[in-house]
């Protein structure tokens, strides 16, 4: 059932509406649908969020906002260049305007003022992150922005890419970088001027100049890169996933979800929406796969168009519906997809689809084929998706109200807009449990579960995760019956008296730091702290771990070095879980402590064997990965 402020909270599609359904959704809900919005009581049953956490009263402010955190320092914020602010709270100022028309409001004398300056603001808003290198590309809704992180703590602006279109997410391969384009003030050539804005009530004109798709730039030269395709879809491009073919070396994928309106034939020939029924050929129901020739990255296209959501027994086109979302109305097809995640390795991918999440079979890349499904009445909008390192858990996440909605209130369940843990087994998901960072926040914070990665802590499953104003939680699901917050990080609300677009859109672990891409303020650098949760060889292992390059999208399994920073690590799991005796942890430290410190492995080989024996005895399979993996280490140890 659609509330009329989701109209508005889907992001892509924010700035094509009207100025007549702008009235109307106004009409409807008094006025300004971000003012503050009381929670309704809670549901019988249901538990809320935690009004007494030290984050549920932290003082409002831009950039002095009150913070707190805990198993984490923040490291430094970089604010936005002030060509990706709109430079003013004033909504009265001419730059205002300026923004709205170049995202084709043209006439907004009915829209309330701070709607306004609002919607002017998510014209600048930052999204998603990719890695390279010592690089860091942070996409936006006005462009990319590209940072030098060979010094986290001082990390520092290379590049900025003028080019709007929004959300802007990116990833990287090799000399290539890739940019979702969904809105339509997108221009083939990055321009910033406006098209002409639509009268009342009528659609957008089409454009051969308008581009709503996937962007390719060579960032050869990271200092100037230049746009060499650019390959046009019939919804844009929200977000789009890299693909790899293990089997072939010359050609990448891309996989593009698209989730906002199906634009005209005019614009785009062999574009048409509509329902299956009346329209076999409908652009909705769909992904794109666009084929990218590494080498001749000009000639890429689209090369299939799977229809991921068909009944294979009956060939129904929208074969797959949505749970009766929070117990009301009635279940609708689920036409698009939000976020693919895929594991090549595994030659699976986990699609958040709106209405459902998925299990897609990507061993042909080019064609990948939906072999399971799911849905939840608990879920409103299924957003994004991860695997456990294993490949035998995912985590899916729920947008419920859109990202700008708040909605981590102290009357909130704690089961909406929440992450859902599955297991996965021989091909089939099967649900396990739920997980919301559990501190309640404001009235005038967007809050609900966003982008995050795992962190490369061995022998767990940790997850760091964003939530918009609600700031940044890592989440333990090695259990994933009972999965718990070990560490976070959280400021105040940006504004008291209205909601505001702002928080984290990603938080990511990439090689030893971790990386927030925060919408309002710029970019947050964090490193990990110990707890009680968490001890340093734990965080030391995980910063063991390197990778070339990071697209979240496109999951590539982590391995762990043979050296003893890692042993040191399973040694503290063991001791947490009283796997071992307290005397046999104390002799396994005070081996592994001489052999670092005569850089020999003599002495470690019997205690391997003893490690083997306790793997073989262990009461849980947990344990005996750890053990068994610790005695792997001990045997040939690598200084």
């Amino acid at each position: 059932m659609n509330h009329p402020k989701s109209v508005l909270l889907r992001l892509s599609a924010i700035c094509i509406l009207s100025l007549t359904l702008f009235s109307a959704v106004m009409a409807q809900d008094g006025g300004n649908p971000f003012a503050p919005e009381k929670a309704p009581p809670l549901p019988a049953g249901m538990t809320g969020s935690n009004a007494a956490d030290p984050r549920s009263k932290l003082s409002p402010g831009l950039y002095d906002a009150g913070e707190t955190s805990f198993g984490m320092k923040h490291i430094m914020l970089f604010k936005k260049p002030d060509a990706f602010q709109l430079g003013s709270d004033d909504p009265a100022d001419a730059r205002v305007k300026s923004a709205l028309g170049a995202m084709g409001i043209g006439n907004a004398a009915n829209v309330p003022k701070p709607l306004q300056l609002v919607l002017a603001q998510l014209a600048f808003a930052n999204s998603d992150l990719a890695f390279q290198g010592d690089h860091l590309f942070q996409g936006n809704f006005y462009g990319v922005n590209i940072f030098d992180i060979s010094d986290p703590a001082k990390t520092r602006l290379l590049t900025s890419i003028i080019c709007p279109g929004g959300q802007g997410d990116v990833s990287v391969y090799k000399n290539l970088m890739f940019m979702s384009v969904e809105m339509p003030n997108g221009r083939l050539d990055c321009g910033t001027q406006a098209f002409p804005a639509p009268a009342a009530g009528q659609p957008l004109a089409a454009s051969k100049d308008r581009f709503r798709g996937v962007r390719i730039f060579d960032i050869s030269d990271i200092s100037n890169p230049k746009q060499v395709a650019a390959v046009q879809t019939c919804r844009g491009s929200h977000t789009h996933t890299l693909v790899l073919d293990p089997k072939d070396k010359n050609n990448i994928y891309i996989y593009v979800s698209g989730t906002s309106f199906v634009r005209p034939d005019e614009e785009l020939a062999g574009c048409s929406g509509g329902t299956p029924d009346k329209n076999p050929n409908t652009a909705l129901f769909r992904i794109d796969v666009i084929k990218v020739p590494v080498a001749a990255p000009q000639n890429a296209k689209i090369v299939s168009s799977p229809r991921v959501f068909m009944d294979a027994r009956s060939g129904e086109i929208a074969g797959l519906k949505s749970a009766s979302t929070h117990g009301k109305g009635d279940p609708s097809p689920t036409d698009q997809c939000h976020d693919i995640t895929v594991y090549s390795e595994i030659g699976l991918a986990a699609g958040a689809c709106s209405g459902n999440g998925i299990l897609l079979d990507v061993s042909d890349p080019a064609n990948p084929k939906r072999v399971d499904a799911v849905n939840d009445p608990n879920y409103s909008y299924w957003h994004s998706a991860s695997f456990s390192n294993d490949g035998k858990k995912v985590v899916f996440t729920d947008e419920w109200g859109g990202g700008l909605g708040a909605r981590c209130r102290a009357n909130d369940p704690n089961v909406w807009g929440a992450d859902a843990i599955f297991d996965l087994k021989d091909n089939k998901l099967s649900f396990a449990s739920y997980y919301k960072m559990p501190a309640a926040q404001g009235d005038t914070e967007n809050c609900v579960a966003h982008n995050g990665s795992l962190v490369p802590v061995p022998g767990r499953d940790l997850k760091i995760q964003a939530w918009y104003q609600g700031g940044l939680s890592l989440m333990d699901f090695t259990d994933a019956k009972h999965p718990v917050e070990i560490a976070y990080f959280d400021r105040g609300p940006i504004d008291p008296n209205m909601l505001v677009l702002g928080g984290s859109w990603s938080a990511y672990w990439y090689n030893g730091h971790i990386y927030s891409s925060e919408i309002a303020r710029g970019l947050d650098v964090f490193e990990l702290t110990p707890t009680e949760h968490l001890t340093q060889n734990e965080i030391d292992a995980a910063k063991a771990v390197h990778v070339a390059e990071f697209n979240v999208q496109n999951q590539q399994r982590i391995v762990w070095p043979r050296n003893l920073v890692v042993a040191k690590a399973y040694v503290d799991q063991l001791e947490r879980s009283n796997a071992l005796s307290a005397d046999e942890i104390s002799a396994l430290r005070d081996a592994i402590q001489k052999a670092e410190a005569d850089r020999k492995a003599r002495g470690l080989k019997k205690f391997a064997a003893s490690t083997e024996k306790s793997a073989r005895e262990a009461k849980n399979s947990l344990d005996a990965s750890r053990l068994h993996a610790l005695a792997e280490i001990l045997k040939k140890p690598v200084f």
